[in-house]
Order: structure tokens, then sequence, then C-alpha cells
């Protein structure tokens, strides 16, 4: 069993990309907002790694295992995921409170029962171990259920990092879309969660809106052997996560708009609806927990109109955490957007490559999921059309993982044009491997 010194709670930075001049009459601001969190303790922990009473930061962590009939099909899904989970087990770092779900049409306590969590030690990880074995496939889907539960059971104890993750294999068939919806609402903001589809039966969209919603990771494991080191590599990130509820504050003057905020890497994700009101023309923007990583996001704010030579700062961006008196803690890290007008047209016309990059990012993963849609849909003109530009964009970018997986969907003429042909035949596993990870975008090459 390794032993660490207290980890250090991780520096917060704040750096702004953006083309600040604008020609006279114009409005639209765009700004890519680097965020970099350093210097803190617990990424890279060993596996078992423990910490003194009071040390690192208390964490709770729920898995939800999918025991659905269809986990039975072929047998081995359910023992890999009966694994998956003993292995997560293992990963967590002593002191870590946990509960293991197992999700059906209804949410069941597998550990440690009574409503509340385990906390993590060599006894109850064995036991927790122990009662995976009793986790037998049978009954319905119903994903609502396992993520109320997950949220009862995270919220019993005094924990500042609330974490799930959630295994499927199939879609949720047996409760209404609206109360997965209503769950999710419901569960947004209180606890982040990993979700992960086994094979192939199951529904990207409920997958990926899953770990959207609640500000995890979404992904395909679609050869069930592989689970184990997708839980392990998963928990670990969840181990060395030290800051929660880390929310992006952007205090704009009067007259401007917030337009969008979307964070573009290491995924597209759009924040915009999400804003909750801070004080006078500020508002808050969910980010979830943080270790040692860094993220971009893309902020754009339309400014009133004024005279050549003008300056004005166009928006001021911070990081805060909310405390549990009700007050906000901010982060000491803090950026600026500028606007400022002028009669250069190279210096207005010029767009800034982070800002160019990100926009060209964000166009790749819609382009994909609608050249899928569309294919699914029957439009073969439409569906090469949009899967052609997504081609050019990965090329462009230089996005080769995207490149790879687009490959397997259709034949490549030439990356450069978007020239491409649709497969006659695609392996199911490689069109939902696609749609899955069309978001993960690459960073701008230095």
């Amino acid at each position: 069993m390794a032993n660490f010194s207290k980890p250090s709670m991780p520096q917060f930075s704040v750096d702004v990309y953006q083309n600040e001049y604008l020609p006279e009459g114009g409005r639209e601001v765009n700004a890519i907002v680097t965020v970099t969190a350093t210097g803190g303790g617990t990424v890279g922990t060993a596996v078992g790694a423990s910490y003194a009473p009071g040390q690192g930061p208390a964490a709770g962590v729920a898995i939800m295992v999918d025991c659905s009939g269809s986990m039975d099909y072929p047998p081995t899904k359910m023992r890999n995921a009966r694994d998956a989970t003993g292995a997560a087990i293992d990963t967590l770092r002593d002191g870590t409170h946990f509960a293991v779900i197992g999700g059906t049409h209804v949410a069941k306590e597998v550990y440690p029962g009574g409503g509340r969590l385990a906390v993590a030690d060599r006894s109850s990880r064995e036991q927790a171990k122990q009662a995976l074995r009793r986790l037998s496939a049978g009954g319905g889907t119903a994903i609502g259920t396992w993520l109320r539960l997950a949220d009862r059971l995270l919220a019993s104890a005094d924990v500042t990092i609330r974490h799930g993750i959630l295994l499927t294999d199939g879609r949720n068939e047996h409760e209404a879309p609206e109360d997965l919806r209503a769950a999710l609402d419901s569960c947004a903001g209180r606890f982040t969660c990993d979700a992960r589809g086994v094979g192939t039966d199951w529904e990207v969209k409920e997958v990926t809106g899953i770990a959207s919603a609640l500000l995890g990771t979404a992904d395909i494991v679609a050869d069930p052997t592989a689970l184990a080191a997708d839980f392990t590599q998963m928990m670990e990130t969840a181990m060395g996560k030290e800051v929660a509820d880390v929310a992006l504050r952007l205090w704009t003057p009067v007259g401007t708009a917030v337009k969008f905020v979307k964070q573009v890497a290491p995924t597209v994700e759009q924040l915009t609806d999400r804003r909750t009101e801070a004080g006078p023309r500020a508002g808050d923007y969910p980010t979830g927990s943080w270790g040692d990583e860094s993220r971009d996001y893309h902020v754009c704010v339309e400014v009133p109109t004024a005279g050549l030579g003008q300056e004005m700062l166009a928006a001021r961006v911070s990081l805060v955490v909310p405390q549990p008196d009700g007050s906000v803690q901010n982060l000491g890290a803090q950026g600026l957007i500028r606007a400022v007008w002028t009669d250069d047209m190279v210096a207005s016309t010029s767009i800034n490559p982070q800002v160019a990059h990100y926009t060209g990012q964000a166009e790749l993963a819609q382009a994909i999921q609608q050249g899928l849609d569309l294919r699914k849909a029957g439009d073969m003109d439409g569906a090469t059309a949009k899967l052609g530009r997504a081609v050019q964009l990965a090329s462009a970018s230089g996005n080769a993982d995207t490149a790879k997986l687009l490959a397997k969907v259709v034949d490549v003429v030439d990356a450069t044009t978007g020239t491409v042909r649709l497969k006659a035949k695609v392996e199911e596993a490689d069109e939902m491997t696609l749609e899955t990870r069309s978001t993960k975008t690459v960073r701008v090459k230095k």
C-alpha cells in the first residue's frame, strides 16, 4: 500500500487567445479561454494509494452496473462487467466512500446496502468484490432509477467530490424518455458521471446524453473483454479529481450580450444554456471536477458598436467554487477579453489561430453527427457530403484519431477536398465508435 503526503490544492490559471481588433461597425468578439490546473497532488497515484485521515480530497463514487437480461447474451458479458467493477474497486484510494448499484428496470444496492456508502480499505474492497459475485442478469432497463439511487447514496456522505460510473449494454426501454431527462435534470450539478456502452445494442445518443448532462465522459467498449482496463482508467481519473463544481464566471459590461460559451477541448460541450445568474451582469457556466489538467473554452460575446480607435473590456473571465455557506470562493485566476475598433483591414479581418482551429473542430463534430444521422435516414447523398466535409476538417486540423474512425465508414478519395464514397458495408461497432467519439478534439498545433 503506497502512502503519499498531503496533496496541495491545484493552482488555476486562465489564458485568453483572441484577435481583439474589430472593423468599423463590428460587434462580435470571439476568444479561446484556456483553463489550466496544476500542482495538485493526486493525479497518477498508485492503485490503492492511501492518505492519512483528513488528507486528500473527500470523494464518493457510485458504480452503476447494467444487470438487465441482455447482459447474459453472451454470458461472458456479465462476467466481464463483474471483473471490470472489481478492477475499479481495487483502484479506489483508501478513505474513498463508494457503493455498487445493480441496474435493471429498478435500481438495487449491491454493496454496502442500507442506503449508505462504504469507506474503502482492504476489508471493504474485498467485501464489495464478494458481493459482485451475486450479480446476475435479468429484467429491463430504466437508467433514470439508477441515477436517482446514485444521487441519494452520494448525498448520504460528507464528501466534496461526487462521481458516478455507469455501464449499460442496451436501450433505456423501460422508462419514458422524459423520465430519464427528469432524472438527469435532478442529478445535474450534484455529481459528475462517466457513461460507457458495452457491445453494440445500446443507443449512442442516450449514453452521450447522460455524460453530457452530468459533465462526464462517454465511450464505447465494443469488446467486453476491454471493460476492466477501461474501468480502471476511469477510476484512476476520478481519484485524480481534487476540486469539485468549478464554474467559469463571465462578467460582461452594460450593452454586451453573451452569444455562446462552449467547451472545445478535450471535447466539444455546449454550456450556453447551463448559465446560472451570479449577480449584476455575471453568469456562471459549470465545468465539473478538476485534477491536474487543461481545457479550452470558446466564448463569443456581442458588444455595442463604437468608433474607430476606441477600445473596451468585452468580458472578464474568472473561476469560482461554491462554498457550504452559500458563498463562492474565487480561485484567483482571471482573463480579459477585449474589443478594439480599427480601420486596419489586415488587423480586423485576421482570424486568431486558436479560434479558427476550434471553430473547425466544432464543425467537425457536427458534420459527423449529421452525416451519420442522414446515413441512417437513407439520404446517402447528404451523408456523403457531410462525412466528406468531416474528412476534410479532420485532415486540415490534424485530428488523426477521428480521421482513422472516419476511414472505417467512408472510402477516402481525397482528404484535402473532402472527396469520399460511403462504404457499402460498415461494421456497427465502427459506426457507433465514430458517433460516440465525434466530439473529441485535438488542440492547436504549436
